[in-house]
C-alpha cells in the first residue's frame, strides 16, 4: 500500500515546524496532528531559534508576535553559606539586539499553522495514531479514523510518551524530580523593561519573564507540596507569596490567569533516529525549564532535519534509513551537550553540598568578572553552534 513520502506525528510546536520543514523540502507529507488542549504557556526563544523561524517562513516579524529579551538578571536567594553574586547579562554587551524573544505559544501555533496551510504538498489529519508497525515499504500507520498507509519516513514529534519512539525501539531514560513548575501570567506595578529576572531559591528558580507592558510570565520551580499548598491558598494567597518571592521589587502584583502546576522530569535517548524514523522535540529530549532550552532544542532538531533532507538523495533505495542515521549523527553532540548543561545547572542549584555550592558561586563570580567566559556562556545558553 502506497502512502506519502513522509508522515509527521505530533500537534505541538515542534511537530508543526517539522511538518512544514519536511514539506518545504519537496516531500509529499501527511501531518497527523490530533487537537489537544490550548497551550497557554510561553516560550523564550533565543536568537538562533528566532532566526530559524524567520528564515523558514514560520514567523515573519518577531515583534508582531512576542517581546524582546534584552537582559538576564540572576539573584542568588538561596540563603546558603556560600552564595553567588547577583549577575546581569545585557545583550548590548555582546552587540546583540536581544538575547531572544518571549512568545505566547498560542500565537506561535497560529503562525505555524498558517505556514503549514500554504503548502500544497502537505495535508493534515486530526485523527489519533492508533498503531505503528514495521513494513517492507517502511512504516505502516493506522489512524483512529480507519486510514491505513505506509510511508518510508516517519517523524515522531509526539512527546514524552512517544508511540513512534516505542515502535522503532529507541529506548528513553526518564528521571522524575520531586520539584514541579507553577506557571501563570501576572500584571506588575512596574515593568520588567525587557529583563528576565531569576531569583534562585534552594528548590529552584522563581523567574519573571517580560511579556509586554507591565505583564510578566511566571515560572516558579519548587517542591510539589510547596506549590500545591501555595495554589490552594487561592489568588490572594498566591499574590502575597509572589510579592514575598520577588521582594516587592516590581510594586503590586495581580494574577491575570489561573496558576497551573506541571511535574518536572528529564528524558534522554541514545540516538535521535534510525530505520527511517527521526525524533524531534520531547519525543527525543525533555528538561526542566532551566536556561530556556526546551523548544529551542526542538527547533534545532527541525533545522538539522531540514539540512539532512537537503543532503539526502531520495532517488536511491533506502534513502529514509540513511537519512535517519545521518540525522542521529548530526543531533548527537547538541543533545548530549545541552542535556549535560541543563542537568548540571539544575542539580547545582538544588545541591546542599558545600563543594557544589562553592563551585556554583565561583562559576557565577567568573561569569560576572571574566568577559571571555561571559561570551562563551552566552553562546552556549543561546545554542549558537
Amino acid at each position: 500500500m502506497s502512502g506519502p513520502d513522509a508522515v509527521v506525528v505530533g500537534a505541538g510546536l515542534a511537530g508543526l515546524a517539522a511538518a512544514t520543514a519536511v514539506a518545504r523540502a519537496g516531500l509529499d507529507t501527511l501531518h497527523v496532528a490530533p487537537k489537544g488542549p490550548v497551550d497557554r504557556r510561553t516560550s523564550a526563544l533565543m536568537l538562533p531559534s528566532v532566526d530559524y523561524l524567520t528564515s523558514s517562513g514560520l514567523v515573519d516579524d518577531p515583534a508582531a508576535v512576542g517581546q524582546p529579551l534584552t537582559r538576564i538578571r540572576i539573584v542568588d536567594d538561596t540563603g546558603r553559606l556560600v552564595r553567588a553574586p547577583e549577575t546581569l547579562f545585557d545583550s548590548a554587551e555582546f552587540d546583540l539586539p536581544a538575547f531572544g524573544w518571549n512568545f505566547p505559544n498560542v500565537r506561535l501555533s497560529e503562525r505555524f499553522e498558517a505556514a503549514r496551510a500554504g503548502l500544497p504538498n502537505l495535508r493534515a489529519s486530526d485523527s489519533l495514531l492508533a498503531s505503528v508497525s514495521a513494513d517492507p515499504g517502511g512504516w505502516r500507520l493506522r489512524l483512529a479514523d480507519g486510514t491505513d498507509l505506509v510511508t518510508p519516513l516517519l517523524v515522531g514529534a509526539d512527546g514524552k510518551k512517544s508511540m513512534v519512539r516505542d515502535a522503532v525501539g529507541i529506548q528513553a531514560r526518564e528521571t522524575a524530580f520531586t520539584q514541579a513548575a507553577l506557571v501563570c501570567d501576572l500584571e506588575l506595578g512596574r515593568p520588567l523593561d525587557g529583563t528576565s529576572v531569576e531569583f534562585h531559591y534552594p528548590n529552584g528558580p522563581f523567574t519573571l519573564v517580560p511579556a509586554g507592558d507591565n505583564r510578566a510570565n511566571l515560572v516558579w520551580i519548587d517542591q510539589r507540596d510547596t506549590l500545591a499548598a501555595a495554589q490552594s491558598a487561592g489568588p490572594e494567597g498566591l499574590r502575597e507569596t509572589f510579592l514575598a518571592k520577588s521582594h516587592r521589587l516590581f510594586g503590586t502584583i495581580q494574577l491575570l490567569t489561573p496558576a497551573h502546576v506541571f511535574p518536572l522530569s528529564t528524558l534522554t535517548v541514545d540516538r535521535a533516529g534510525r530505520d527511517g524514523v527521526v525524533l524531534v522535540g520531547e519525543s527525543a529530549h525533555a528538561f526542566p525549564p532551566i536556561g530556556a532550552q526546551g523548544l529551542n532544542l526542538g527547533l534545532r532538531d527541525v533545522a538539522d532535519l531540514a539540512l539532512t533532507l537537503a543532503a539526502t538523495d531520495r532517488s536511491q533505495p533506502g534513502w529514509a534509513v540513511r537519512l535517519s542515521d545521518d540525522y542521529a549523527s548530526r543531533r548527537a553532540a547538541d543533545l548530549g551537550r545541552t542535556g549535560s548543561m541543563v542537568d548540571a545547572l539544575f542539580r547545582s542549584l538544588l545541591s546542599e553540598l558545600l563543594p557544589a555550592q562553592a563551585l556554583r558561586a565561583s562559576g557565577l563570580w567568573a561569569l560576572k568578572l571574566v568577559p571571555p567566559l561571559r561570551r562563551q556562556a552566552i553562546r552556549l545558553g543561546m545554542g549558537i553552534r
